[in-house]
């Protein structure tokens, strides 16, 4: 283990990224506790990324994305460990998870930016917390159809509640009604 601090702490000529994917086999590999080696290692590759990118801000997370990735996480170890410690196919799967891990926080915040965005259109339009919550849904990916029935069962309102939070939103274009009507009227949220 202090062979590896040193290491980890005192390496300068390799390639941070890279640093840090090796950190994190080297250290599962020593599994130096009983319990919790591969949080520790996750954690450290963390570190060792937000030291390469000089930030105390990331939106992706390398801990997530391996526990995401957990059945090829343990075979690409398993696989590095058995043979002759050869680690360039580790690596590569290390920065393929990195990748993945960035482009999944990419999507995220393109939809909390679109969510904020809608919200700020709204700004001005008056608002219960019923008419919030079920915006906030259908802004989250809401699936199937928004009724009256759906509605009162998301807010635990009754029937002619949701008729009329429904309705206030149609006037103020938040919400539009589906093309079927009758028994199978339905809405969804108007694009702004």
């Amino acid at each position: 283990m202090r062979r590896f601090l040193e290491w980890f702490n005192g390496d300068v000529t390799t390639e941070p990224v890279l640093r840090a994917a090796q950190a994190h086999l080297w250290f599962v590999t020593i599994h130096p506790f009983g319990d919790g080696n591969g949080r520790i290692a996750r954690a450290i590759a963390d570190k060792a990324l937000a030291r390469s990118e000089g930030s105390s801000q990331r939106f992706y997370s390398m801990s997530a994305q391996i526990r995401q990735e957990r059945a090829d996480y343990y075979r690409m170890l398993e696989q590095t460990q058995q043979g002759t410690m050869e680690i360039t196919s580790w690596m590569e799967w290390f920065l393929r998870c990195l990748t993945r891990a960035i482009e999944g926080a990419q999507t995220a915040l393109s939809g909390v930016i679109a969510k904020a965005r809608y919200w700020e259109k709204l700004r001005d339009v008056p608002l219960n917390e019923r008419q919030r919550l079920v915006i906030n849904r259908l802004l989250d990916g809401f699936e199937g159809k928004l009724t009256t029935s759906t509605w009162a069962a998301l807010t635990k309102s009754s029937q002619d509640t949701a008729l009329r939070d429904i309705q206030q939103l149609v006037e103020h274009g938040v919400l539009v009604r589906n093309p079927a009507g009758g028994r199978s009227t339905s809405y969804s949220l108007a694009v702004l």
